[in-house]
């Protein structure tokens, strides 16, 4: 049984909490925030608190906080030469203070409270500092999720900055498109099924391959119908951006 210690109240570390309740082999022994409000309700399920100075030993403490937070929380341990890992895709092993043996328990996933996740289909990107703690981040990993990987520093990197392009960038383009459609009175749910295919497809195909539409046909005298039709600068100036960059990809 690995005995796990959670630090912060975010989405990620209420998804991971959830989680390592349903596993079999892991066990919560405390859950600390600075304010005990947003996991009051978990009170009768495991000791939370909101002193720092009461954190009791553990195989792992995972620091499930933001980024900027990460550094001063690790310094502020009341201990030394125990297992500290954080979750950031961005932050560097070595942020985490040099006292206490250092990792990352990366979940590649975004996470919000009230959506459901099935983390046994989240990957989870491990890194150590110290070869000996790998062992026990992975046995942590696998207990909750089947899709596990060793990672340095420059793949997670990567791994997260293409992360904001296939998940935040993308979001934000389904909300140009739902802003285009509610424009003249159109369902934005109609577009729902097409969301879907176009991620399915790239599970099966490169996102090379997958590419479709006027842009990659050089199609002009659509993509010209298209610019007219958009009266918002802004959509524009994307649709633009796009367009030229599947024509730079396909050599067009």
């Amino acid at each position: 049984m690995i005995s796990v210690i959670l630090l912060g109240a975010g989405n990620v570390a209420t998804h991971l909490y959830k989680a390592f309740q349903a596993s079999n082999d892991v066990t919560v022994k405390q859950w600390f925030n600075r304010s005990l409000k947003p996991i009051e309700t978990y009170k009768n399920e495991v000791e939370i608190l909101d002193d720092i100075s009461q954190l009791t030993e553990a195989d792992i403490y995972i620091l499930a906080v933001s980024d900027d937070a990460i550094s001063e929380l690790s310094s502020k341990l009341p201990f030394e030469n125990r297992f500290v890992v954080h979750t950031s895709g961005s932050v560097n092993a070595y942020d985490i203070d040099k006292k206490n043996r250092r990792g990352v328990f990366y979940p590649l996933q975004t996470f919000s409270k009230s959506a459901t996740v099935d983390f046994s289909e989240v990957p989870i990107c491990l890194e150590t500092l110290v070869k000996t703690d790998y062992k026990t981040l992975k046995s942590l990993a696998i207990s909750i999720s089947n899709h596990v990987k060793r990672v340095n520093s420059d793949q997670r990197a990567s791994l997260h900055l293409a992360a904001v392009f296939v998940n935040n960038f993308t979001n934000q383009i389904y909300r140009v498109a739902h802003e285009i459609t509610e424009s003249q009175g159109a369902e934005f749910d109609m577009l729902k099924p097409l969301i879907l295919e176009t991620a399915k497809k790239v599970q099966d195909m490169s996102p090379y391959k997958a590419q479709t539409g006027p842009a990659k046909r050089n199609d002009k005298k659509t993509i010209k119908k298209h610019l007219k039709a958009l009266e918002n600068e802004h959509h524009k100036a994307i649709y633009n951006l796009l367009t030229e960059s599947i024509k730079k990809t396909h050599g067009r």
